[in-house]
């Protein structure tokens, strides 16, 4: 049985424990509102441009077709998979490592390439993967500028060839406890078939069709992957509140557990005492 000197030094060590948990959550919890706040204004935005698109491309020449669009045999596929550059995070990162193993098993015929963004997909692949360019530093200034640069050296390698498929593999943000691991297609951009009843909008294109849309579609892929980090971001810091929120209760279960344990060793050797000296004093009497 352990003395109660041990068990002391466990139970402190277990509060010191809550107390950083219990730190860790409350500060996830105050970031958690505001990355919450930007996913939810930028998905509007997102899906009103991919509207956008498709709408004012249903009625253009399909010979015009964007060369980001262009559909060529596969035989070469980038993965970009977002984590985050810490742990403590429940499952939030093993999540997606999983995910992009098994893409690695599906598509094994191929020869792929990973992209990570987070510290943590970058440590998962460096060994026995080939990573096209570790983009952990984005979440060092966390902008729409920073993720366009990355973006842009990905729309270059597809337009030359080196890629004939991007996809991206990010958590998906619903709520605090709750994130969707998502693999979704970024190029080639999935565009509908020229039909009639496609076209919601009677448009005047200025200064042509064609030129709206080589600037929108650039666009659109730049928020695709901007949205895809955004909503990792608040996917990270909801499962860490959750984690931490776990890891405090545990914690304080324990700490019960060790305090009766504690008070049941400590009772035991009181007695033990009691009983020595009433042996002892009747030794004494008797002698």
């Amino acid at each position: 049985m352990a003395n109660l000197k041990e068990i002391r030094g466990r139970i402190t060590s277990i509060s010191s424990t809550m107390q950083i948990t219990r730190a860790m959550k409350m500060v996830s919890a105050a970031k958690l509102k505001k990355a919450q706040d930007a996913i939810v204004m930028l998905r509007p935005y997102s899906e009103k441009l991919q509207e956008l698109i498709q709408n004012v491309n249903s009625s253009s020449d399909p010979d015009q077709i964007s060369v980001y669009a262009q559909k060529r045999e596969v035989k070469r596929i980038l993965f970009i998979a977002v984590t985050s550059n810490r742990g403590l995070a429940g499952a939030f990162n093993s999540s997606i490592v999983k995910e992009l193993n098994a893409q690695f098993h599906n598509n094994s015929q191929y020869e792929i390439e990973v992209l990570p963004v987070g510290k943590k997909a970058f440590d998962a692949v460096r060994r026995n993967r080939t990573v096209y360019s570790n983009a952990s530093s984005v979440y060092d200034n966390l902008n729409f500028d920073t993720v366009s640069h990355v973006t842009e050296a990905v729309m270059t390698s597809f337009k030359e060839g080196k890629f004939d498929e991007v996809y991206l593999i990010y958590n998906k943000f619903v709520n605090a406890a709750t994130q969707e691991v998502t693999t979704e297609q970024l190029l080639p951009i999935s565009m509908p078939e020229n039909t009639e009843s496609q076209v919601e909008t009677d448009y005047i294109f200025e200064p042509n069709r064609t030129e709206i849309l080589d600037n929108l579609i650039p666009k659109s892929i730049k928020t695709q992957v901007f949205k895809a980090i955004l909503d990792s971001v608040a996917s990270e810091h909801g499962a860490r509140m959750t984690a931490m929120h776990k890891a405090t209760d545990n914690a304080q279960a324990l700490k019960n557990d060790l305090v009766i344990f504690y008070n049941k060793a400590r009772q035991a050797a009181i007695t033990n005492e009691i009983l020595e000296i009433v042996s002892g004093a009747e030794a004494l009497k008797n002698s």
